[in-house]
């Protein structure tokens, strides 16, 4: 019976809640039309090489997301003369085509798959230790953006980019964190979220948890993870307050805690640019988040081709 309540009316008036939010049904379709778009698109984009001694940025992406990472790179590469190394760390979904694919539009990147991170895990966090983070591995792909880029080995400081985001100017502030890395470095929020009560979030972790950090852009040191201080922090965070979908962005802000980190200017990387900022380029950074797509699908991308 839930099950037809949900088919019946629940799942249909969310669907409905989410069409109004765009503007209704035939603008929400407008936008799709628009991202079917910039997908087509994203495999004329002329290639971009990654460079072995540049700085290295991390993304994890794959099928779904892999248009998205390339007109980030090349929206980066527009604005910067500066050297990069890219580093692409399987969500799951790569297969033979689309390393191929990476291969033929980012040569000479760092192509992290599905069997390299297994035995990064089996060494650093094994499931028989950590059975509540390969549990949410398994159910929650963010939590990946943890689990399987700091588990790498290299460079201790790593930079991840989401790939929904644009550069309109040269990120200054990021490229001199990237050269010198002392403190985590991470986006402001235009809206707080972390899905989690603050309360609950400093009693766990012992610190004082910052407002407003965004993971768009995050860059953390990971031989500073204690593993087990995150599998006990996601285990309770869901037993007491719940699933939630900004999990990653919470526990990152777990890690942070008062420590002295650098937080990228909100003027200056815009998370969920307004419609004004899309049309003017403002900024250096913009996060297509929340109702920022439509901007993003429609209008941004093209600017790039």
């Amino acid at each position: 019976m839930q099950t037809l309540i949900n088919f019946l009316y629940r799942n249909p008036k969310a669907r409905l809640k989410h069409f109004r939010r765009f503007g209704g049904y035939f603008n929400y379709r407008k936008m799709m039309a628009a991202r079917k778009q910039m997908e087509q698109a994203s495999f004329t984009l002329p290639p971009v090489i990654s460079v072995s001694e540049g700085l290295a940025i991390h993304f994890l992406t794959g099928k779904k997301y892999l248009y998205q990472t390339l007109f980030c790179i090349r929206s980066l590469i527009l604005v910067s003369k500066a050297k990069f190394r890219f580093v692409l760390v399987d969500d799951g979904s790569f297969d033979d085509e689309l390393i191929n694919r990476i291969n033929k539009q980012l040569p000479e990147a760092e192509i992290v798959t599905k069997n390299i991170i297994t035995q990064n895990l089996e060494k650093v966090i094994p499931k028989a230790h950590f059975p509540y983070l390969h549990h949410k591995r398994a159910v929650y792909p963010h939590i990946k953006k943890l689990t399987d880029i700091h588990t790498l080995s290299g460079d201790a400081w790593k930079l991840v980019l989401d790939s929904d985001m644009l550069f309109w100017d040269e990120p200054c502030e990021i490229l001199e964190w990237l050269c010198a890395p002392k403190h985590a470095l991470h986006m402001t929020d235009c809206d707080e979220a972390y899905g989690y009560s603050t309360k609950l979030m400093e009693e766990l972790s012992g610190k004082t948890v910052k407002p407003l950090i965004n993971v768009g852009a995050i860059g953390l040191n990971s031989d500073a993870i204690n593993w087990e201080d995150l599998e006990r922090w996601t285990e309770v965070l869901e037993k007491r307050e719940g699933t939630s979908y900004y999990l990653e962005q919470a526990l990152s802000a777990m890690l942070v805690g008062d420590h002295n980190a650098s937080a990228l200017p909100a003027d200056i990387y815009i998370v969920n640019p307004g419609k004004k900022a899309v049309t003017e380029q403002a900024g250096s950074l913009h996060h297509y988040v929340d109702l920022s797509k439509e901007g993003y699908y429609k209008q941004a991308w093209k600017k790039l081709i």
